[in-house]
């Protein structure tokens, strides 16, 4: 249900908000599926936006990776999720996402999640890259995420236990004294500052794609969950590791219409501009090499000259308006007629393996403070996220996270006064976008990164350093600190594997870091 708060205006200014329950930050999948496992603790979500709007979740094609034939097993989902992750997954929380899977989709089924079935009533399940079984359960071809969203906001505004408030961004964490995170100060689009204090948070923000100017994902998410969290010491992970999706419409438009992983699967191919196919000539599964791979090699065509497009014609064609309902819309409304022409395609950004490091019921290394989602890093990625696991990650770790703050216990600790982090103007940010994209892209050198942290500095000196400018910086920070090549952080400089390390580091190590560097 939706409810208005019974607030009391602070004689500091604002209003305090003490809920009796846990706060849940953000609107997708992830956050949604905690909502509901938090039964029958009180929820308050918060959200920037309504319920489906700028959210990743709502805008996902593929579908959710699980092992739910008979030919396939957790094992194999296991093996493959590893073998993606380029030798930098957590195997336990790897072993947790492909056994606990079958059954986050069946209960989101049991929602009303219309996934396609065969006529004995099984899931239909596609091959997307790097799967060695096909294992991806879809909605309609290419609309799980929205369908998926749809049935789970409407459990979740069905639920007694929830409130949900639409229209508040958040905009710092509160703290007591010891540390531990006791809320959020969250601001309505007129400028209202809330604080509001719960027994437990939980971060579920969505990734960072609108730092970068070419990416798939909502513009509004610009890591400022990761940004805020590391502004309040929090443990970050994996910072440097961001996926482009190989097959963004190149269209011009921002963000840019995602052509899904499924086309490769059901054999659309890849060819340059003069037609031929080039793929097999970077990886020996062709099309369906893992993402990195793709989106490197896509890149390479395009700065060589010799373009990109995905050519659907033979392996979709007739069929595209009923099994790809989504990417044949946005085609059209490019002028493009999948059936009939090729499709020019170009690497976005389009997922964030790193964030916010969690355990696996999404524990922080901050008390009273929880992630999940793709602004979390649980370690399940590694440092290639295997297509389609985006989604599964979330239900299923939202859910446990979900668990976890049934549990939580409200220590009722006053919180210290903070004022809001600084926002960065429209017009700083869109020369950040552009500096993200060509300094720690698809492609990366040190020169770049330390460019990149040079404008990062510029910025913070004439804006001040809020959540966007630390997110920006914890990428191109740790994206130079890593001397090698892996999964989706390619060195020009470094185009050898080194040791499989994951990254640790929190803002304080990070300044720790920059100064002995200096």
């Amino acid at each position: 249900m939706t409810s208005q708060p019974d607030h009391h205006p602070n004689p500091g200014g604002g209003h305090d908000w003490a809920h009796d329950g846990v706060l849940i930050i953000g609107g997708g999948l992830a956050g949604l599926s905690a909502a509901l496992a938090a039964a029958p603790r009180k929820v308050l979500l918060l959200t920037p936006a309504p319920l489906g709007e700028a959210c990743s979740s709502a805008w996902a094609q593929g579908g959710m990776a699980a092992a739910l034939t008979e030919g396939d097993a957790p094992e194999l989902h296991a093996r493959d999720t590893l073998m993606a992750g380029a030798g930098l997954c957590d195997p336990a929380a790897v072993e947790v996402l492909t056994r606990e899977g079958p059954d986050a989709v069946r209960q989101l089924a049991g929602l009303g999640a219309p996934f396609d079935r065969d006529p004995t009533g099984g899931f239909v399940q596609g091959l997307e890259a790097a799967h060695s079984r096909a294992r991806i359960a879809k909605v309609g071809g290419d609309g799980a995420g929205r369908a998926i969203l749809t049935a789970v906001t409407q459990a979740v505004l069905a639920s007694d236990h929830i409130e949900v408030r639409v229209g508040l961004r958040a905009r710092a964490l509160l703290q007591d004294a010891a540390g531990r995170v006791r809320g959020v100060l969250a601001e309505s689009p007129e400028g209202e500052t809330w604080r509001i204090t719960a027994a437990a948070t939980l971060l579920s923000t969505g990734g960072l794609g609108g730092l970068y100017a070419v990416t798939t994902t909502p513009r509004e998410l610009k890591g400022e969950g990761m940004g805020l969290a590391a502004l309040a010491g929090a443990m970050i992970a994996d910072p440097e590791f961001v996926q482009f999706h190989p097959t963004a419409l190149d269209v011009g438009r921002d963000p840019a219409p995602l052509a899904t992983e499924a086309l490769r699967g059901e054999g659309a191919i890849l060819r340059n501009l003069d037609g031929t196919a080039f793929m097999a000539g970077y990886h020996p599964d062709a099309e369906l090499a893992p993402r990195d791979v793709v989106a490197r090699a896509i890149q390479a065509e395009i700065l060589a000259g010799r373009g990109a497009v995905l050519d659907a014609r033979q392996a979709i064609g007739q069929a595209f308006p009923h099994e790809f309902p989504a990417v044949f819309a946005a085609c059209m409304a490019a002028g493009i007629d999948p059936r009939l022409q090729t499709i020019p395609v170009a690497p976005a950004c389009h997922y964030h393996m790193g964030g916010i490091a969690t355990d696996l019921e999404g524990h922080t290394s901050l008390p009273g403070l929880l992630a999940a989602g793709e602004c979390a890093a649980t370690g399940v990625h590694g440092a290639n996220r295997l297509a389609s696991n985006s989604l599964l990650e979330a239900a299923v770790f939202g859910t446990r996270a979900g668990q976890a703050l049934r549990e939580a216990l409200d220590p009722a600790t006053p919180f210290l006064a903070i004022e809001a982090w600084p926002d960065l103007p429209d017009a700083a940010l869109d020369g950040l976008r552009k500096a993200m994209s060509h300094f720690a892209g698809v492609v990366r050198d040190g020169e770049g990164l330390a460019a990149l942290l040079d404008l990062v500095d510029q910025l913070c000196a004439e804006h001040g350093e809020g959540p966007v400018l630390v997110a920006a910086r914890l990428v191109a920070a740790c994206a130079l600190e890593r001397r090698e090549s892996r999964g989706g952080h390619s060195r020009t400089d470094w185009p050898d594997l080194a040791a499989p390390v994951r990254t640790f580091v929190t803002l304080a190590s990070l300044d720790a870091l920059k100064v002995a560097a200096e």
